[in-house]
């Protein structure tokens, strides 16, 4: 049987301010979880992933955090109508952006840019009570009111003198963040780096660690870049063969094409299948290959039963077979 990645009740016990756009919201979900994991909303309509902010080994409720995006449909709805007391649906906790269980003594380096901060807020947190793993941090947000934990960072460095460094750095005193400060705190590259926030910081901070040398598997990076899960695919060459669809009781078929997700084909064929993180990590878009063969780029989200019974990511799935037919649970 796959696993359970249906939406279960989860409801609010408090919520706090954290800046004028931030707020946090404190669950009771009965969750277990790990540091720098997610859970996915069903709201308004729609599929949202917000990070923990809270640690499983330091906190005793579990914990999202949420910044108003401009023109955010679910966002500032989660800002102006929900109160302590309402009940919301989401999965369970998903996602890879976590501790290894073979770092040792690895120190942990992590650059989170913004709201970025809410999940390394979590591994920061648990490194330092369940390791004796050093740490160093660099936030960067554009002034110091913007600074999400930045009274609760400092308290941390404070308590934990020598194990975490801790850079709070502000874009209107400091100016951006800049490569040589990423190298700097890289120190000597024997790090695990965690990465979280913008895409331009980012591509800054990834680009810096590899021109030090910087492996690329210890360098570990959660997007939040969003979707446009309802755009059409650019136009791919078609290739022989069928994918078929099944969903809430209905097949279609279209023409395969080539490097296109199972996902899209479904798109393409009329249906508004569930999705949400596209990238491998959450789950929400899972679905059973009951004909052909298909094979998937990244799976972050399914455990081995699962992808041997046929259950595949179809976000990240592909045909590798010239017919495939794909079938959604209800």
């Amino acid at each position: 049987m796959a696993r359970d990645h249906g939406f279960h009740p989860v409801r609010i016990t408090r919520i706090v301010d954290e800046t004028p756009d931030v707020r946090t919201f404190a669950l009771d979900a009965g969750f277990s979880y790990r540091a720098g994991q997610f859970l996915t909303f069903r709201l308004c309509g729609t599929l949202r992933s917000y990070s923990m902010s809270s640690s499983p080994d330091t906190d005793g409720e579990l914990c999202v955090t949420v910044k108003r995006v401009p023109g955010g449909l679910v966002s500032g709805w989660m800002h102006d109508e929900l109160r302590p007391g309402d009940v919301l649906e989401a999965t369970r906790p998903g996602g890879s952006f976590c501790l290894r269980p073979d770092a040792g003594a690895r120190p942990l380096v992590a650059f989170a840019g913004g709201s970025g901060i809410t999940p390394v807020y979590s591994l920061v947190k648990s490194a330092l009570a369940t390791t004796a793993r050093p740490v160093r941090l660099l936030t960067a947000h554009r002034d110091a009111p913007a600074a999400i934990f930045r009274a609760e960072l400092d308290a941390l460095a404070d308590r934990r003198p020598g194990r975490l460094t801790l850079r709070q750095h502000f874009d209107d005193r400091d100016g951006l963040v800049t490569a040589e400060q990423v190298r700097d705190l890289a120190a000597d590259g024997s790090a695990d780096f965690y990465l979280c926030g913008p895409e331009p910081f980012m591509t800054l901070v990834e680009e810096a660690l590899t021109a030090r040398g910087v492996p690329r598997e210890r360098i570990v990076v959660e997007r939040f870049t969003p979707v446009n899960g309802m755009a059409a695919p650019p136009a791919r060459p078609v290739a022989d063969g069928t994918v078929t669809v099944v969903l809430r009781g209905q097949r279609r078929s279209v023409p395969r094409r080539t490097g296109e997700t199972l996902l899209q084909s479904a798109r393409r064929a009329g249906f508004t299948p569930p999705f949400s993180c596209e990238s491998g990590d959450c789950a929400t878009c899972m679905a059973r290959v009951t004909a052909g063969e298909s094979r998937m780029r990244v799976n972050n989200a399914l455990d081995a039963d699962e992808v041997a019974e046929g259950y595949v990511l179809t976000c990240q799935a592909e045909p590798a077979s010239p017919d495939v037919t794909v079938e959604y649970e209800d």
